[in-house]
């Protein structure tokens, strides 16, 4: 009889705890994000987490999402498509993601889209960082303009300055010439003059010889459209030709490698697109309230990329919030209804056929001692 009462009593137990584990389960909101954290662009990538982990600190410690806790999965995927696949397949089949956020790069988002398991999910890859558009592909929804948008507003910015002659260097890869074809017409209707065009290989290699004479071109700026290391492999050649002329580039080169393979003085007389403001200044709700938290719960500096990824989990909070059928599609329900998210000096609106929530751009010089807004 005692041993009959033993096992009933232990089966008690078990069935609380496994009800308990339920429990917590079910008032537990899992978003999951594969990212690179050790790879080319884990600055970005660790910056990004770190806005997002902020927010979603911050609103646990306010009772969760409609009392529901978040628990946030980070993945490292190195910058690899391979690795970032796997991790996102273990964060929907393993740990029953309810959300996926995106990652840094075109390779690694694109392995995600084709992954048979995010398929079959029915899950919306959210706020991924990449110069490719995917227009393609209707499971995917940005937080920030597009990359040609991006170009768009730093041409503008120049033009503005009354800068008409514009040199072009461009990496050699599928993307980046589409991009390099559609800036003839942006040219063209701007009035513009085309000085001069150099290419960097697939792996960063600079043409010297052509990036020699776009100096003897004498362009009032250079747009350069490539990654973060082929952008300093061409500054440090460049620079030896001409150190004053603007260099522009866009809010995905990552700064600090660029300093650091370009050198402090190639850096000057440079201009990157932002899709933020100023994460240094307090000039309007969202930039005060993510310093506040910042300094709360990471203690580390402020960056474009922290206020990005802050935003972008604000807003993804706020769409589950309003969302009436409590479950793993807010994001496609407040993209139904054409919702409208107001965070206090950044606003996510859902336009007509359109997969990008936020149009916001502006431009910072980057120098020796870092952005300048």
């Amino acid at each position: 009889m005692p041993t009959l009462r033993l096992s009933r009593l232990l089966g008690a137990i078990l069935l609380y705890l496994l009800s308990s584990i339920a429990i917590a389960e079910h008032n537990t909101i899992v978003i999951g994000q594969a990212i690179d954290l050790s790879g080319p662009n884990a600055s970005i990538g660790r910056d990004y987490v770190a806005g997002i982990k902020t927010c979603f600190d911050m609103v646990n410690s306010s009772g969760g999402i409609n009392g529901k806790r978040i628990q946030y999965i980070v993945r490292d995927d190195g910058g690899q498509a391979g690795p970032s696949a796997t991790a996102v397949a273990d964060l929907i089949e393993r740990d029953q993601a309810d959300y996926l956020l995106g990652g840094v790069g075109d390779a690694t988002t694109r392995a995600v889209l084709e992954l048979p398991a995010f398929k079959r999910s029915g899950l919306v890859l959210y706020a991924p960082l990449t110069t490719a558009d995917f227009a393609d592909t209707p499971r995917i929804l940005f937080w920030r303009p597009g990359y040609q948008q991006e170009i768009r507003h730093i041409f503008s910015h120049f033009s503005k300055l009354g800068i008409s002659n514009v040199g072009i260097v461009y990496q050699d890869t599928a993307v980046n010439h589409e991009a390099y074809r559609s800036l003839h017409a942006e040219i063209a209707e701007r009035r513009m003059k085309l000085g001069g065009v150099a290419h960097i290989g697939a792996h960063g290699e600079p043409m010297t010889q052509e990036v020699a004479q776009l100096a003897a071109s004498k362009p009032g700026f250079i747009l350069v459209i490539a990654d973060t290391i082929s952008t300093a492999l061409f500054l440090k050649e460049y620079r030896t030709h001409d150190a004053r002329s603007f260099v522009a580039g866009t809010s995905l080169i990552n700064l600090d490698t660029l300093r650091e393979l370009a050198g402090s003085a190639a850096v000057e007389w440079t201009v990157f697109s932002q899709v933020v403001p100023n994460p240094g200044a307090g000039t309007s709700l969202i930039q005060v309230e993510h310093m506040r938290m910042m300094k709360k719960y990471r203690d580390e500096a402020v960056s474009s990329m922290t206020l990005e990824g802050f935003a972008a989990a604000k807003v993804l909070i706020k769409a589950i919030q309003q969302s009436k059928r409590n479950d793993r599609h807010a994001l496609q329900e407040f993209v139904a209804r054409k919702g409208d998210i107001d965070l206090g000096g950044l606003s996510a609106v859902v336009r007509n056929n359109g997969n990008r929530l936020s149009n916001y751009l502006d431009i910072a010089l980057f120098n020796r001692n870092g952005l300048a807004f």
